[in-house]
């Protein structure tokens, strides 16, 4: 049986609970433990997947096709572990699979109530990946913050757990803002004194607090917030505001977290932490020899979360390329054929990003043809590989008409169709081609050169695909199909040779992405970028000579 971390947030959403929770789990596998994460969110929905991402960031895909919270991403990127769809659980899940057994009578005619209906049920999920002996210990994130309503079976599940478990199986942190206060010039400890009574009063007790800051704790603070929370001096640990969240494994490191956390659970058999590779990776990240700026042409780009799988895939190429990758942000909704020169000007590489619906799709193919015909280097993922599908069949093939059947039903040349398994289904939730599917890969293409083999694994979250009896007239006009799926012949990536770099995939390839194994596309499109960036100075160092002269 496995042992259980319990990581709780308070008096304000946001501090981070996932990157401390991942911090922690990292330090441990660090110390030859094996360890896993689980996210347990308060929200009714059964999965994120019908979510907007202006209200719940992106939705991160599993290996197993489960649409998740973007924590799980966090998780992954830092254990560098797959995780599945019983590391993500909402309450929405919970109370369907309790009404269900009611349904089918599997409580004999008792009163379903949620103390003890709903509680067992959460806490059968909060031990499920703790049973056999695959882990030694389970690090289980509960999301929202102490006092929310929806919050509340989640925390008396937790302490059911802490009265039925032994001791030293069980350990609760709790992650708390200590706010720096300007006209006073001093941290204000009393919010996180009174978020700890609140969670007191649940019959929780907590036995390590985080606290985030902007100023460095003293003594005296940690001794004052030990005293009033019932923690030891030494259990307070201090969280300040980092510049890269890869940082703040190290910094708990130093604030011992891990060996509080060991010792409360009576762990005495570990290894000293070895963190080599993922320091040598800060040092690439911290001191990159080189710069390049790429433009993210999106929809959803007001919420920086909405996109998070790509922008930390480009921290993890950047690092591997020793460069420091400049993301700018630019809204397809504003591009248009009079202004695209200008809102594309500087830009060593162009990401166009994954989205659904109309809106800011004319840009999104603008960018794509700015991109193609200035050799500027090209990388779409999902609904960036069929925007540049549809900008090719209309100004290369001539299919002035090509487009999307998911923007125009009736287009007299779909290029981009329905998926023919997707065409009966009307329910959006999970109904998707969801979580990872082969792609044979044509030997001597750009693809095969990234990724060194014929065959790969990839994640996908599509209803639309490119359709196929279009595919001669492109390999005829110069875009090939250069990835398959070997068993319906999907097209995965397509690619133009004439380009310097020019690459579009169906799958997510940011969803895999980790600091060890940063993502193959994302790192030569990084290299790529490198190139043009250093051709386009080379061009301007003679002019510039010319004119000091």
């Amino acid at each position: 049986m496995a042992k259980y971390i319990f990581v709780t947030g308070g008096v304000s959403s946001s501090l981070g609970k996932g990157i401390i929770a991942a911090s922690l789990a990292k330090l441990l596998q660090a110390r030859g433990l094996r360890v896993t994460i689980q996210k347990f969110d308060p929200y009714i929905n059964v999965d994120p997947g019908t979510l907007n991402p202006y209200e719940h960031g992106e939705c991160y895909v599993t290996e197993d096709g489960a649409e998740t919270d973007l924590d799980l991403g966090h998780y992954e990127r830092f254990l560098n572990i797959y995780t599945s769809q019983a590391n993500n659980v909402t309450t929405g899940r919970i109370y369907q699979t309790v009404i269900n057994k009611e349904r089918e009578g599997a409580y004999l005619g008792k009163t379903v109530q949620v103390v003890p209906h709903i509680t067992d049920e959460i806490k059968r999920r909060m031990m499920e990946l703790g049973q056999g002996d695959k882990y030694d210990i389970v690090i289980t994130e509960i999301g929202g913050t102490v006092g929310d309503i929806e919050s509340l079976p989640f925390v008396e599940a937790v302490r059911q757990l802490q009265w039925e478990l032994p001791e030293e199986d069980t350990v609760v942190i709790h992650l708390t803002l200590i706010p720096y206060l300007k006209a006073a010039k001093e941290l204000k400890t009393k919010p996180t004194q009174h978020s700890v009574r609140m969670l007191s009063q649940e019959g929780v007790h907590p036995d390590i607090i985080v606290c985030r800051m902007e100023k460095p704790l003293t003594i005296d603070l940690r001794r004052k917030i030990a005293l009033f929370c019932n923690v030891k001096p030494e259990a307070v640990i201090e969280s300040m505001d980092a510049p890269t969240i890869y940082e703040v494994p190290l910094m708990m490191m130093r604030e011992k977290l891990d060996l509080i956390c060991l010792k409360k659970l009576n762990i005495t058999s570990y290894k000293e932490a070895e963190l080599i590779k993922w320091k040598e990776f800060l040092d690439k990240l911290k001191y990159p020899k080189s710069k390049v700026t790429i433009g993210l042409i999106g929809k959803y780009l007001e919420l920086q979360d909405a996109y998070k799988s790509i922008l930390e895939a480009f921290v993890h190429a950047g690092a591997i390329n020793e460069c420091l990758v400049q993301v700018v942000n630019v809204h397809s909704e504003y591009i248009t054929e009079n202004n695209v020169s200008e809102k594309l000007a500087g830009m060593d590489g162009l990401l166009v990003a994954p989205g659904f619906g109309q809106r800011g799709v004319e840009g999104k193919i603008t960018a794509v043809k700015y991109a193609r015909e200035r050799g500027l280097p090209f990388f779409g993922i999902c609904l960036g590989m069929q925007m540049a599908v549809i900008e090719f069949a209309r100004n290369v093939i001539g299919l002035s008409q090509a487009n999307s059947t998911e923007m125009d039903p009736q287009t007299k040349d779909p290029v981009i169709d329905l998926m023919e398994e997707q065409k009966q289904i009307t329910a959006k939730g999970g109904t998707m081609r969801l979580g990872a599917y082969p792609c044979e890969i044509k030997e001597n293409s750009l693809a095969h050169s990234i990724y060194g083999t014929t065959m790969v694994s990839e994640r996908h979250r599509h209803r639309w695909e490119f359709n196929n009896k279009y595919l001669a007239q492109f390999e005829k006009s110069g875009m090939i199909a250069s990835g398959k799926n070997p068993a319906t012949g999907l097209v995965e990536i397509v690619e133009l040779p004439d380009h310097p770099f020019f690459i579009g995939v169906q799958y997510h390839p940011e969803l895999k992405s980790t600091v060890e194994n940063p993502q193959p596309i994302f790192v030569r499109f990084i290299k790529a970028a490198k190139c043009y960036a250093e051709k386009a100075a080379d061009i301007k160092t003679p002019v510039l000579q010319k004119e000091m002269i």
